[in-house]
Formats: C-alpha cells, structure tokens, sequence
C-alpha cells in the first residue's frame, strides 16, 4: 500500500541544509515529488512529497528527517492513496 505523504520540516538556514534533507529519501531508492523550500528570517521551512510513498517508509523518513543537524520540527501529513478501479 502507498500513501500521497507531505513533510514539513522548519530548520536553521545552513548551507548543505538541503541535501541532507534529501538523504533519507535517496538512501530508500525514493525521489519526491515535489520540494518547496522559503526562507523565514533565520529559519527555513522546506516541503517535501510523495505521492506514492511506500506506507512503511514515511516513519522511517520522518524519523531520520528529525535527526539532521539544525531541524527543530517535522510534521507528517498523510492520506492514504485511492485504488483505481479496473
């Protein structure tokens, strides 16, 4: 089963903030779907998903997100992807 899964991560503007952001997916085989990331004074909030996201993985993902150095929250928002009829 998969899930449509948005991150929202804020953190401490860094340089290489971004990449390390990126890690947890690459290191899965997973590429998102969509990153957005706005500068909010010293801070950043970065928006990353998945539309098809294996539903086992987004812990894993979430959890390893809250471990880069500098972010100071993760939020999860999940829906639960429709199958299409055939």
């Amino acid at each position: 089963m998969t899930t449509n899964v948005l991150f929202t991560v804020d953190a401490f503007a860094e340089p290489g903030l971004l990449p390390r952001l990126l890690q947890p997916f690459a290191k899965r085989d997973l590429t998102p779907d969509h990153v957005l990331s706005r500068r909010e004074g010293e801070m950043l909030r970065v928006e990353l998903g998945m539309e098809a996201m294996p539903a086992e993985m987004a812990h894993l993902v979430a959890g390893n997100l809250g471990q880069v150095i500098g972010v100071t929250r993760v939020t999860e928002t999940r829906r639960e992807a429709l199958r299409e009829a055939a």
